[in-house]
């Protein structure tokens, strides 16, 4: 029973552990500062991934044409990896239109309407483009879908031949255009004349669209699925609540994803769906990282509060405090520190979440009017994380000191401790060996595995880093520090004695720092491999002369293709059309899923517009269903030429296609292509995104260049470049991904940066009676200085060197899981900026706190207790 209460007192401590902890906690403010202030800074990040994940599951966009809808049926846009993981799938995944029969036959049903979105340009009488609110876009529905919202014609009357057209209000008011007005409207690339024959206006605003009503066989063929619908809304009986109908529905309709309340937005606005499942994916990955991160932060900011105190800790035990009574004290002392630091940081972290947000929304990544939700659960979430982490660092570095005997205490406090505990020196040791074969040794799978294995193998090398930091900073110091700091100069001897005797309280800021070097680099310079791969290939591959590009996104109509092949002194052109795939394979004893960007071409001398560099197969074959696959795509799925693998097309369609060839340029135009006709098919709204076109030899660029915009000129959308108009597939299906990516690498180096900053305060502001003793003995106050110069040098120079250390096998075999190159792209301005801020960090911190330390005059600072 007494060993069960001694744990609980561990959990819990008691009232009396309490009282005395916060004695000294009052009593050593500047120890317990700097751990209060990692815990803050933690608690903040964390409860900032804690809101967004939040968010993501919780939140959504209020349904604007759907309101009047109870129940919305939209088809499944998600291909689940596991009950809790989901790819969404890139374009509309739609539903049999013989489905609205069957949903209206459910009781309960006053009606059920099909409902298509063709997005379209609109274009006013003089020619100006007619927008949608902040450029949302202008969406072309049948008119019996104007009863979701519901829509009312407020002037004029409702469509009823395939020339007229509805305009809601407000789009009306932004281009001036009333009835009977006749508007030029573009779907696709193809414009067509229509008279405007009403206005109607919805009980609710729309802010995020503008909508068009055609007639509903107009729209249905204008969307080119005559037998498909993009969603069902479901008008209910009265007496009928939502929730009952929903149940009903599932009940009698088969292969319908039901959605009510909020979730009906989700069925209208794709991007809300898209935003969630990126939320939610992202902020749990990256709340994992930080968690981790903060572990070994506060760990170590704690451990160099310990060791500060190890005179009145060693007094302690020399007066009889037992081992138990020593963990209880620091384990009552860190409950205090964590969970004041906990609930302090909620407050900026909520702040953090929202300027986040705001990041989702530049990129692109995330709607503006993405609802986020603030609730109890990130902030308590946080506070068990922190307070956790901080009980278990308290835990460790209090072992030490609880262990030792009461005579060895006094005579032990005053030296650091020349081992490091065996698990933590294990754990290290281990990681380094298995971090190499998982980046160097060829144990993961070839191909796009290799190189995300190789990525994610630098988490292994920063723990490491955390385990062996101190031995790491020791063996530098014996190795290097006679060439960081000449000892012929009496601040090099200085820094370099101080460095060796107090290696421990150095690795405390020397670790972390090294840590962020290497999280920045590995996230700096694999963005510039993989993106100097794809320029090079892009350079290197690209053949066509010219480009034709969309505005606004409308794309390219097959009609515009045909019309530029009949230009005189055409050679070849090539459609492209970009959608995501997933693609299916077998993974050890399961099977996984991937997704990659694909094109869709057409053979006909491919060679000539864009040369994939084919490794072996024949891109002449890519007809039917035919797939050619990146060398990295085929060494990730295990693929052969004249073998099949299983690929979801962007709605959802799934094929089995016959691989007809492998190429190497996949990071510049795509990691999977597909022959033309079929992406175009599977895509939502059927055009090519650009169109590659390359003149016969001799032939006079000027001219005919001129005469292209000659025959695309009755195609108001489509615009003439020269080849670099032309977008790569990777760009255009990552879209603001690395601006996600540099978002969340800026708040995990911020939150390293203070951490840094604050161990380095930390430990130079205690060495008051340290520089008043050196002052007493002659040394003035600029050579104190230059002997904190040499020490912040040793720092700088150790943290880059293990920086660079641990960065090289994650970006070694990142460039050679990509680009079969072990020398991976270095950006200049990256290496720049990680050494000026490593220096800034550095310099500025010990440089702060030394003109703090040495503030006190020498006589009265030698008194001062440690």
């Amino acid at each position: 029973m007494s060993r069960i209460r001694r744990l609980i007192r561990l959990v819990v401590p008691l009232p009396s552990d309490l009282k005395l902890a916060w004695s000294t906690i009052k009593g050593n403010k500047g120890g317990f500062g700097g751990s209060f202030v990692a815990i803050v800074a933690g608690s903040a990040v964390i409860t900032a991934c804690g809101v967004l994940l939040q968010s993501g599951f919780g939140s959504g966009v209020t349904p604007e044409r759907y309101s009047a809808a109870a129940v919305v049926l939209g088809a499944q846009q998600s291909f689940w990896l596991d009950e809790s993981s989901e790819v969404r799938y890139s374009e509309r995944v739609t539903l049999p239109a013989d489905k609205v029969a069957s949903v209206a036959a459910v009781p309960g049903v006053r009606s059920a309407i099909g409902d298509v979105d063709v997005r379209v340009s609109l274009f006013a009488p003089d020619g100006d483009v007619v927008s949608g609110p902040q450029d949302f876009p202008v969406l072309g529905h049948g008119w019996s879908a104007a009863a979701l919202a519901p829509f009312q014609v407020s002037k004029g009357h409702a469509p009823a031949a395939p020339g007229e057209v509805v305009l809601d209000a407000e789009l009306a008011d932004r281009g001036d255009l009333a009835v009977d007005a006749t508007v030029q409207i573009v779907v696709g690339s193809i414009p067509s004349s229509y008279r405007v024959v009403g206005l109607a206006t919805a009980p609710n605003v729309l802010n995020r669209q503008s909508a068009v009503f055609f007639t509903d066989d107009q729209a249905t063929r204008l969307s080119g699925r005559a037998d498909r619908v993009d969603a069902i809304g479901v008008l209910a009986a009265p007496g009928v609540t939502p929730e009952q109908l929903a149940e009903s529905i599932k009940a009698a309709v088969s292969d319908v994803v039901v959605h009510t309340g909020a979730e009906r937005g989700d069925v209208e606005f794709l991007d809300v769906g898209d935003a969630r499942s990126l939320v939610v994916e992202t902020a749990a990955s990256f709340g994992g990282t930080m968690v981790l991160i903060v572990v070994f932060v506060v760990a170590s900011t704690l451990a160099l509060s310990v060791r500060q105190r190890r005179r009145e800790l060693a007094l302690l035990r020399a007066i009889g405090a037992l081992p138990k009574q020593i963990h209880w004290m620091i384990n009552a002392e860190m409950t205090l520190v964590s969970f004041k630091g906990a609930l302090v940081g909620a407050i900026p972290g909520l702040l953090l979440a929202f300027a986040m947000r705001s990041v989702f929304v530049f990129a692109g990544a995330m709607p503006p009017d993405f609802q986020m939700q603030v609730g109890p659960l990130p902030i308590l979430a946080s506070l068990v994380l922190c307070m956790t982490s901080a009980r278990l660092a308290g835990w460790l570095v209090a072992r030490r000191v609880a262990k030792v005997s009461p005579v060895e205490a006094l005579g032990d406090a005053a030296v650091e401790p020349k081992k490091l505990g065996w698990v933590r020196f294990t754990i290290g040791l281990l990681l380094i060996p298995l971090g190499l074969l998982l980046t160097l040794g060829n144990v993961a799978s070839p191909g796009d595995s290799a190189a995300d294995t190789a990525a994610s193998a630098v988490l292994l090398f920063v723990v490491a880093l955390g385990c062996l930091g101190p031995l790491l900073l020791y063996g530098a110091l014996l190795l290097f520090g006679r060439f960081v700091n000449l000892p012929t100069k009496a601040s090099g001897f200085l820094a370099q004695a101080n460095a060796r005797a107090n290696w421990r309280r150095l690795s405390a800021a020397t670790t972390p720092l090294a840590m962020g070097v290497t999280l920045a680099a590995v996230q700096v310079f694999g963005a510039s491999t993989a993106i100097a791969g794809a320029q090079d290939q892009v350079k290197e591959g690209l053949r066509a002369h010219h480009a034709l590009t969309a505005s606004s996104g409308a794309g390219i109509s097959p009609e515009v293709v045909d019309a530029v092949r009949r230009v005189p002194g055409v050679a070849v052109v090539t459609p492209v059309a970009r959608m995501q795939v997933l693609l299916s394979f077998p993974s050890e004893d399961s099977t996984a899923t991937k997704a990659f960007a694909a094109q869709g071409v057409t053979p006909d001398r491919l060679s000539d517009t864009m040369d994939l560099a084919v490794i072996e197969g024949d891109t002449t074959q890519l007809h039917g269903e035919t797939v050619a696959l990146s060398r990295v795509v085929a060494e990730t799925v295990h693929a052969k030429v004249g073998g099949t693998i299983q690929l979801h097309l962007g709605d959802g369609t799934t094929i089995k296609p016959r691989v007809v060839t492998i190429y190497e340029n996949g990071l510049g135009f795509g990691d999977v292509t597909l022959p033309n006709d079929l992406v175009l098919a599977h895509t939502t709204a059927r055009v090519d995104n650009a169109v590659l076109v390359r003149s016969a030899d001799g032939t006079d660029q000027k001219t005919f260049e001129d005469a292209l915009r000659g025959a695309v000129r009755p195609y108001p959308t489509v615009q003439v470049g020269d080849r670099e108009a032309f977008m790569t597939a990777p760009e255009a299906a990552g879209g603001g991904d690395w601006v996600i990516n540099l978002l969340f690498q800026t708040v995990l180096l911020g939150y390293i940066a203070i951490a840094v900053v604050n161990t380095l305060v930390m430990a130079t502001a205690a060495r008051t009676r340290e520089f008043a003793m050196l002052q007493l003995i002659g040394a003035s106050r600029d050579q104190v200085r230059a002997m904190m110069n040499g020490e912040a040098r040793i720092v700088v120079f150790a943290a880059l060197l293990f920086g660079a250390l641990a960065t090289a096998p994650p970006l070694i075999g990142f460039s050679l899981g990509l680009t079969q190159s072990p020398v991976p792209s270095i950006s200049l301005t990256g290496l720049m900026a990680i050494v000026t801020l490593t220096i800034a960090l550095s310099w500025g911190a010990i440089r702060m706190a030394t003109q703090y330390a040495l503030q006190p005059a020498p006589v009265d600072a030698i008194g001062e207790r440690e």
